[in-house]
C-alpha cells in the first residue's frame, strides 16, 4: 500500500488498542460509512444518534475496508467473522485522540471557521484561496461536530501546509473541546446571528459561546473577527481574556484590518477593492453574493497571517463556486422555456434568509421572467420564531419579488404579513407546496428556494431539477 495516511503500528499506539487478527501495514484513510469506504480505509464503527456503526462491520469489510475500529463490547461478537480488528474502549474517544495526534504531528497552519452563517462557504473559499501556496486539507463536507472535527483531524496528512478546520454548535460548551484538539493559529468567527435561539436566551448568549473557538488558539495566535457584527467589542473582549494578543478584524466598517472599499455586485460574480492588512487588492469572486464577499475579506486576511501568497490568492478565488445548498445555480429547461434555480435548500436562518433574498434581487432575468421565493420554516428560533418570519417581508420587498411560496406553520406569519401584497401562498409542508410551485413556473423565471434542514427541502429541489420540461410552463 502507498501513501499511509497512518501505519498500524501508530494506530494502535495512539489510540491505545488492542489488534485482533492480521494488521495491514497501515491505512490510507479513514471512513465512518461502510457505503462509501474506499479499499485500504480504516472502518470506525461510531454509535450515532440512530445508528450504531458496528452493525455495518462486515458491509465496511465487503466494500474493500483494510480494519475496522470496534469498541470492546463488540469485539467478540465480531471476532473473526470479516477481518482484522482494532479494539478501543470507545471508538469516538479513539477518534478524538487520533485526531489530537494529527494535529500534534504536522507543521501546517491551522484556521479554524466559526459563525451563524456562512462558515462551509467561507472553508471551501479558504481551500481555494489557500491551494496556490500549499497542500490543504478540510473537510469535505459541513464535518464541524463533536464527530465531524475529530475526523477531519484525522484525516490529515502529515505533510500538510494549510488546514482549514470548521466548527459548529447549537449549545453552549460545544466549541471549546473542538477547538483545544484543532490548536488553530487563526480563530475566524464570521458573524453572529439569532440561531439555535431555542437553546440560548440571547444573541449575547450565542457570541459567548461562538467566542469559545479562542480557547483553543496557539501561543502567537491571532483571532480574525468580523468587524460589521454589532457584537464586535464582546467577541474582542473574549479573545482578549481567552490570552489572544493578536485581534484582526475585516469588514466594510473604517478601521478593520482587512477593508473593504468598494464592492460591484453581479448575478454570477463580485469584484472587489480592498485592503488586508496593509496590502492593496482587486478581486473577482466567483461565487455572487454580498454576504460572500465579505466573508472573503476574512478569507484573504487568514491567507496572509499564515503565510500564504495573498496575490496568488486573490486571484484563486475567482475560480470558487456556490456550495450545494448554500447558493448553487442551475438551469433548468432549454430556450425559451429556461428558468435558472438558486439553492439554497440547507439551512435557513434570519440572516442567511436576507443574504440569499439580496442574492435573488441581483439575479437578472430574462424576457418575462419574474423573481420567485420558495421558502421553508426557519428553526430553533424559540418564542420569538413567528416575529423573526414576519420580519421577512422587508427584505421580500425590497427585492421586488414577485411571487412567494410558503411551507411550514412558522411561516403562516410571513403569509399574513405580505396578505395586502397578493403575492404570497402558504402550505403547511413542502410537498403539498410543490405542485402549486411547479405549476406556475415559466421561461426567464428566477426561483431560489430556502429552508431549515428539517423542512426537506432538498428533494424538492432535486425534483424540479430533474423535471420534465413538458412541467412547467412556457414563457
Amino acid at each position: 500500500m502507498t501513501d499511509l495516511l497512518w501505519t498500524s503500528e501508530l494506530l494502535c499506539d495512539v489510540m491505545q488498542a488492542r489488534a485482533i487478527g492480521d494488521l495491514p501495514d497501515g491505512i490510507s484513510g479513514i471512513s465512518i460509512d461502510s457505503r462509501t469506504i474506499k479499499p485500504g480505509e480504516a472502518y470506525f464503527a461510531i454509535k450515532g444518534d440512530l445508528h450504531d456503526g458496528h452493525k455495518f462491520v462486515a458491509s465496511a469489510f465487503a466494500n474493500g475496508g483494510a480494519v475496522s475500529v470496534v469498541s470492546e463490547d463488540w469485539s467478540d461478537r465480531l471476532t473473526g467473522e470479516t477481518g482484522p480488528l482494532l479494539v478501543v474502549d470507545d471508538v469516538l474517544g479513539a477518534l478524538e485522540r487520533l485526531g489530537i495526534a494529527a494535529r500534534s504531528r504536522t507543521g501546517a497552519k491551522v484556521i479554524a471557521v466559526t459563525g451563524s452563517v456562512g462558515k462551509t462557504t467561507t472553508k471551501e473559499a479558504l481551500r481555494t484561496a489557500l491551494a496556490p501556496s500549499g497542500k490543504v486539507h478540510a473537510a469535505v463536507a459541513s464535518f464541524n461536530n463533536h464527530w465531524g472535527v475529530p475526523l477531519t483531524l484525522a484525516r490529515m496528512p502529515q505533510d500538510t501546509d494549510f488546514a482549514v478546520i470548521e466548527i459548529g454548535m447549537n449549545h453552549p460548551g460545544e466549541i471549546t473541546p473542538l477547538v483545544k484538539m484543532a490548536r488553530p493559529d487563526v480563530a475566524m468567527v464570521m458573524n453572529v446571528a439569532a440561531v439555535h435561539l431555542g437553546a440560548f436566551a440571547s444573541v449575547d448568549e450565542i457570541a459567548r459561546a461562538k467566542a469559545e473557538i479562542f480557547q483553543g488558539v496557539e501561543p502567537g495566535g491571532v483571532a480574525l473577527i468580523n468587524g460589521d457584527d454589532e457584537r464586535l467589542d464582546l467577541l474582542r473582549n473574549w479573545a482578549a481574556e481567552a490570552g489572544v494578543e493578536n485581534i484582526y478584524t475585516f469588514g466594510e466598517a473604517e478601521g478593520c484590518d482587512a477593508h473593504l472599499s468598494k464592492l460591484v455586485l453581479h448575478g454570477s460574480c463580485s469584484c472587489l477593492t480592498a485592503t488586508i492588512l496593509g496590502d492593496d487588492v482587486v478581486v473577482k469572486v466567483g461565487a455572487p453574493g454580498r454576504h460572500i464577499a465579505q466573508n472573503i475579506l476574512g478569507v484573504l486576511a487568514a491567507c496572509k497571517l499564515t503565510g500564504a501568497d495573498l496575490a496568488r490568492a486573490g486571484l484563486a478565488v475567482a475560480d470558487m463556486k456556490p456550495v450545494k445548498g448554500r447558493g448553487e445555480r442551475h438551469t433548468i429547461g432549454t430556450g425559451e422555456n429556461r428558468l435558472v434555480l438558486i439553492d439554497e435548500s440547507y439551512n435557513a436562518n434570519p440572516t442567511s434568509m436576507r443574504a440569499a433574498l439580496e442574492l435573488l434581487a441581483n439575479a437578472p432575468i430574462k424576457g418575462n421572467g419574474r423573481r420567485i421565493a420558495v421558502l421553508g420554516d426557519m428553526l430553533e428560533l424559540g418564542p420569538l420564531s413567528s416575529q423573526f418570519h414576519a420580519g421577512l417581508e422587508e427584505p421580500i420587498l425590497a427585492a421586488d419579488v414577485d411571487k412567494v411560496f410558503l411551507a411550514g406553520p412558522e411561516m403562516k406569519s410571513l403569509q399574513e404579513a405580505l396578505s395586502l401584497r397578493a403575492i404570497a401562498v402558504h402550505k403547511q409542508t413542502i410537498d403539498e407546496l410543490a405542485p402549486l410551485v411547479c405549476a406556475e413556473l415559466r421561461g426567464g423565471d428566477v426561483v431560489m428556494a430556502k429552508a431549515s434542514l428539517g423542512m426537506k427541502f432538498a428533494k424538492f429541489i432535486d425534483a424540479l431539477i430533474n423535471a420534465d420540461q413538458k412541467q412547467l410552463n412556457a414563457s
